[in-house]
């Protein structure tokens, strides 16, 4: 049995309410951008330390995705907004 699994990004789990719940914001693996560029873009957008931006780098190859922050929707749909401008893909779910 093969335990990896491939996720692709599914616009249709964006919830885009506002409702006081927590949210969980993907991100979606792409054979586009390298290693040292997606963890500096956690680092950097997210505040993520090195070894946690790394480690959901490793997610994202791996498993396909990796919830990268929750949080409140309005919190969470600013980050989104600036990792999608780095080139990467993200829903919020």
């Amino acid at each position: 049995m093969n335990s990896k699994r491939k996720f692709e990004n599914d616009p249709n789990l964006e919830m885009g309410s506002n409702d006081g719940k927590d949210y969980s914001l993907v991100l979606y693996n792409d054979d586009v951008h390298d290693f040292d560029y997606v963890i500096n873009s956690l680092i950097d957008v997210c505040s993520h330390d090195s070894v946690q931006a790394e480690q959901c780098t490793y997610l994202v190859h791996y498993c396909g995705l990796c919830d990268i922050k929750t949080g409140k929707y309005d919190r969470l749909i600013t980050i989104k907004n600036k990792l999608e401008k780095k080139g990467l893909t993200v829903s919020i779910i």
